[in-house]
């Protein structure tokens, strides 16, 4: 079995079928097991036999329309490969603060994270996103480097 999470893009946990506990069933109808999922914005880890990741994130995305409604690209990378980007260490000494955001933008193509440093009291989120799809296209999810490391430290915890 391969440890795996699953970023989807565009969950916004208002909307009741983007809900933590729905997004776990789906996962878990799939064959998946041991999911779990972190923060209520679309980041789900589990375990699977499949080492085919193209294959997870068509599967996945077909799952969450079916079932859900919810046409929301899954970007899915394994532990291994977030464990070597938390050693890379990307940010080496900068600081997520208040005016100073750390994000990782996950792709489907390389490069396959862009790691970036917002100063928010430059720019806004918003403004960051649109930056980004107009370099490499509306193909990305962006976590804090906060989230990521959480995701990490959770599937280290549980597998």
């Amino acid at each position: 079995m391969t440890i795996y999470a699953a970023f989807l893009r565009g969950i916004m946990p208002m909307n009741p079928n983007m809900r933590n506990e729905k997004l776990k069933a789906v996962f878990e109808s799939l064959g998946f097991s041991n999911v779990r999922t972190i923060i209520a914005s679309g980041n789900v880890i589990f375990a699977a036999r499949s080492e085919n990741v193209e294959a997870l994130e068509k599967k996945i995305e077909t799952a969450l329309k079916k079932n859900l409604g919810i046409k929301s690209p899954a970007y899915i990378r394994s532990k291994k490969e977030l464990e070597q980007l938390i050693k890379k260490n990307p940010f080496k000494d900068a600081e997520h603060s208040k005016n100073s955001y750390l994000i990782v933008s996950f792709l489907r193509k390389k490069p396959w994270e862009i790691c970036s440093t917002i100063d928010t009291t430059q720019t806004k989120g918003a403004e960051f996103m649109r930056a980004i799809e107009k370099q490499f296209g509306k193909d990305a999810t962006t976590r804090t480097w906060k989230t990521v490391q959480r995701i990490v430290k959770k599937m280290n915890e549980h597998y």
